[in-house]
């Protein structure tokens, strides 16, 4: 018996210790966000084509993704704290305007990554990549890439990048108020962990503020 309370002493002691701690594991973003949907509590993956990490992230977030309950919005937008960055956030956008960003978004990644045949800081090879991937005309796909609906979206992700006080990529905002990142959270499965504990104590603070007065 003295033993089973010893252990379970330590398990309790593991637990607090393992709890996501404010300042190391995740923190304030530099700047409130606006989210897309007040309802909802929401997720931005800021990431880069170019960034390994990114690479890596994409099978454990894609399978957390599919588990999210009903009241949690995910969505990527592409890091841009540099124009060294720009010819793959421009790339995401415009596959997204064409509508081949599901069916290229990961072969991206391959490209860059595993076959090492695309430099992701060249928006003419990224240009041809596309284009050669989709099966769509060139000059189409160049339209997207210059588009206005793209650079008013580049401006969009540059500035919620600073406002979030990112320094690097992949990182998570949750619900424009909290970021994490692999490198604060010690690994991508660390972060997205790090982002359930975080949305949990939102969705509480949701339920006591809508909860009625008691008298």
């Amino acid at each position: 018996m003295k033993k089973l309370l010893t252990a379970l002493m330590l398990l309790a002691s593991f637990s607090v210790m393992a709890e996501p701690q404010m300042g190391k594991d995740f923190d304030r973003t530099a700047q409130t966000i606006n989210t897309d949907n007040p309802n909802k509590i929401e997720v931005i993956e800021l990431f880069w084509y170019g960034c390994g990490h990114c690479h890596s992230m994409e099978t454990p977030i894609n399978a957390w993704v599919k588990k999210l309950p009903a009241d949690v919005a995910f969505k990527r937008v592409p890091g841009l704290p540099h124009q060294a960055w720009a010819p793959m956030a421009k790339a995401y956008y415009a596959m997204e305007t064409l509508g081949v960003l599901e069916k290229l978004h990961t072969p991206l990644f391959e490209a860059i990554h595993t076959k090492k045949s695309l430099n992701p800081t060249d928006e003419k090879a990224a240009i041809n990549w596309v284009t050669q991937q989709s099966g769509l005309d060139k000059r189409k796909v160049e339209e997207a890439f210059g588009s206005f609906a793209t650079n008013t979206s580049l401006n969009r992700a540059a500035n919620i990048f600073r406002s979030s006080g990112a320094t690097g990529v992949p990182s998570l905002i949750i619900n424009g108020q909290f970021i994490t990142s692999s490198t604060m959270a010690g690994n991508n499965d660390a972060a997205l962990k790090t982002a359930d504990y975080i949305i949990a104590n939102i969705r509480a603070d949701k339920a006591r503020a809508a909860a009625p007065a008691k008298k």
